[in-house]
């Protein structure tokens, strides 16, 4: 089996180095890379030409689309028999296409996902945002999970289509907002067999500050709301949950600046899920700063997410905004 690893890139050439570099580690030898620069001001192209004798490697500059119409443009010029799609901001452990290689060997999927973690490299407000994304008490919790609620749609920072599935569904329809999903959709739609690999973990860097991470959830919640414009069965009474947490924020606070006795369960509440946080990520990751700033991401991450919603929920839905 052949991989063709796609890779698009906008203005991060030092993110790239990093991700080739931990490419260069693979035990599994039968890929290809072709990173998509698109349209970045801040090429990687001195950078990628670097490996070019430690990878079979292929650099493209094309004009600015966005991520989704970027791997487009990797897969028309593919080579594999599977296509792998990584967001930039990863570094992939040695043994990730073996393990990949193995599952399709003995349970074929046609198309497949695998979740993120920290890598111990990565600085403490790096290893709080990778939990906040992965916990069972946020939005995580209903990501990258086999036991999650509906179907399991692969996310493109770590996920796999076959060939025969970009020769049937095609390839990404948006550049942005929600195009891995509504892809995930189309593809499940087609009948094709989609799973999550428990073991084929990228360590995903993501953020690296408080500022950065809520206009990435903000962007996040939007996209739920464009993508059930697409597919309005697709907007579950769980996508509300961000949504409800932070008006439910909102009124705690109303309520103890009214002096109202039932402000006393709603921080109750309020504190019962500060503590889940905290125990949770200090057991997971042995560090008290950690476990500090990953309070602030989970805030973060359900108000960001909750206010992106509600904007384009009013704007897309309720007023039939385009």
């Amino acid at each position: 089996m052949f991989f063709s690893i796609i890779i698009p890139l906008y203005n991060r050439p030092q993110e790239i180095k990093e991700l080739l570099e931990s490419l260069t580690k693979q035990t599994y030898l039968q890929f290809e890379v072709l990173v998509i620069e698109d349209g970045s001001k801040n090429d990687a192209k001195d950078i990628v030409a670097a490996f070019a004798n430690r990878l079979d490697l292929h650099y493209f500059y094309k004009p600015n689309e966005g991520q989704g119409f970027s791997r487009n443009f990797g897969f028309e010029r593919a080579k594999g028999s599977y296509f792998i799609i990584f967001d930039s901001d990863c570094l992939i452990p040695p043994d990730y296409l073996e393990v990949v290689y193995h599952r399709l060997s003995n349970d074929y999927l046609d198309a497949y996902g695998g979740p993120d973690d920290a890598h111990s490299s990565f600085t403490a407000m790096q290893k709080a945002i990778s939990y906040s994304m992965t916990s069972p008490f946020t939005t995580g919790g209903i990501r990258g999970n086999k036991k999650g609620i509906g179907q399991f749609h692969p996310r493109s920072f770590n996920m796999g289509v076959s060939r025969e599935v970009w020769e049937t569904v095609g390839g990404f329809i948006i550049t942005r907002l929600g195009e891995d999903i509504e892809y995930s959709i189309r593809i499940h739609s087609s009948g094709f067999k989609i799973g999550l690999i428990p073991e084929a973990k990228v360590y995903h860097k993501r953020r690296t500050s408080y500022l950065q991470f809520y206009k990435q959830l903000h962007f996040f919640g939007r996209a739920r709301i464009n993508i059930s414009k697409f597919f309005p069965q697709e907007l579950k009474l769980v996508h509300f949950f961000p949504a409800v947490f932070t008006l439910g924020l909102i009124f705690t606070l109303i309520f103890n600046v009214l002096g109202w006795r039932i402000a006393w369960l709603a921080n109750s509440v309020l504190i019962i899920f500060i503590l889940l946080i905290f125990f949770h990520s200090l057991i997971k990751n042995k560090s008290l700063k950690v476990a500090f700033l990953s309070i602030g991401a989970a805030f973060i991450q359900l108000i960001a997410y909750g206010l992106g919603f509600m904007q384009d929920f009013w704007k897309r839905i309720i007023l039939k905004q385009p």
